[in-house]
Formats: structure tokens, sequence, C-alpha cells
């Protein structure tokens, strides 16, 4: 399982976060550079639809290919009161030739983007993840030299963590003290959940750059 909450934030205020999870997580930062494959099943694999998400790393010195698959949110009276998103999740490395394997099996591209950005992870009940990345969209088939970002003046903010079913409420907790840390910047809340940019973002970038400054 996954615990997840997302904002957006404006492009201008992008380094000033970078220096505020810089201080909170120690330096821990990794370059993003994803090419995303969403795929869906095909007619033949059955009256049931699935999606898979195949991602291709390319910020190392050699690629690296996963392949995800995204379930359903948690539901119930108790899931409403979560201030982060659960859902199940599934990962697995796989080979270089996954894109055609999957095709093989009757999966079809629906859509590609290129993520770029950064990453931080640090520790507390559990390893937290927090993604800045500008989504940009490929104008032809695989062209991520060409990419263009989907809204220029604005980055995704995702901070998730992974979960089981015996520990994802206090996973939830964890998310929760993190995003406060953040809220001078930018509104955190389950996907799906628009909250807009923060009035506060233009005062809260201007003293951590500055303060970052003077060090």
């Amino acid at each position: 399982m996954e615990c997840i909450v997302q904002g957006i934030l404006e492009t201008q205020y992008v380094d000033a976060l970078e220096v505020l999870l810089q201080g909170l997580c120690g330096g821990l930062r990794e370059t993003l550079k994803v090419h995303e494959f969403y795929l869906k099943s095909g007619n033949n694999m059955g009256s049931v639809s699935s999606e898979l998400n195949l991602c291709c790393s390319l910020s190392g010195p050699q690629p690296v290919w996963t392949v995800r698959h995204v379930g359903g949110p948690m539901r119930g009276a108790a899931s409403d009161q979560l201030s982060a998103l659960v859902r199940s999740i599934f990962e697995a490395d796989i080979s270089n030739n996954g894109l055609r394997f999957l095709y093989a099996l009757g999966y079809k591209l629906d859509y590609e983007i290129l993520r770029t950005g950064f990453s931080f992870c640090f520790q507390r009940v559990v390893p937290i993840t927090v993604k800045v990345s500008c989504i940009c969209r490929l104008p032809k088939l695989h062209a991520i030299d060409e990419a263009v970002p989907v809204t220029p003046t604005l980055y995704l903010v995702e901070v998730f963590a992974p979960a089981s079913a015996d520990n994802y409420a206090e996973v939830v907790a964890a998310i929760s003290s993190f995003a406060e840390f953040l809220a001078p910047l930018l509104h955190l809340s389950k996907p799906g959940v628009f909250t807009g940019v923060v009035p506060t973002a233009a005062t809260a970038a201007a003293s951590l750059i500055s303060r970052a400054a003077l060090k």
C-alpha cells in the first residue's frame, strides 16, 4: 500500500522548496528524469480493463526500468477521515524490453510523458519521499528531446510513503506532520482534491532564499 498527498507550486518558488527540503532531509537529493508510458489493456485481454505505468529513469548512467500498477483508493468512513489517500500499489523492476513485452501481452500505449525535477527521501516512521516535478507532454511518439511542459508555471509536488494494512494510519499521521513544514509554500491534499496555491508562498520563499544565502 501507499499513502500519498500532493499539491502544486509555482515554478518561481521551486528553488525555495528545494532549500527547505535540503534542510529537512539532510541533503539526500536525487535528480528526476523519467520517461513514463501509460498503458491500457487491449480488447483481447478480457472484459476487465487494466492499466500499467512503465517508467524509464534516465537520470543515471544507464536507464532503469520499472513497472507499476496503482490500485483504487481505500474506501469507507474511516478512509474519509484520513488526510492522505491510501491505495494499493504494485511495483517491480523490469528489463529494457519491458515495453515490447507488454505490447506482446496485448497492452496498448494510452499516452506518455516526461517527468523532470528532483526528489528527497528521509526516514521517519517509514521512508517518506518528496517528488517535485515538471510534467511534460511529448508532441511525437517517444520524442523526449522535444518535450514541452504541460503547465510551464506550475510544478507537481508529491509526498508519499509505503504502508500496510497494519500501519497505514501511522504512516498517514507521519505524512501529515511532514506536510506542516511545507505549509508556508504549498497546500498538500489527497490526489484529485485541488486546493490551489498558497498566498504566503512569496514571503516564505523570500525568507528561505535569504537565509540560504547567508550560510
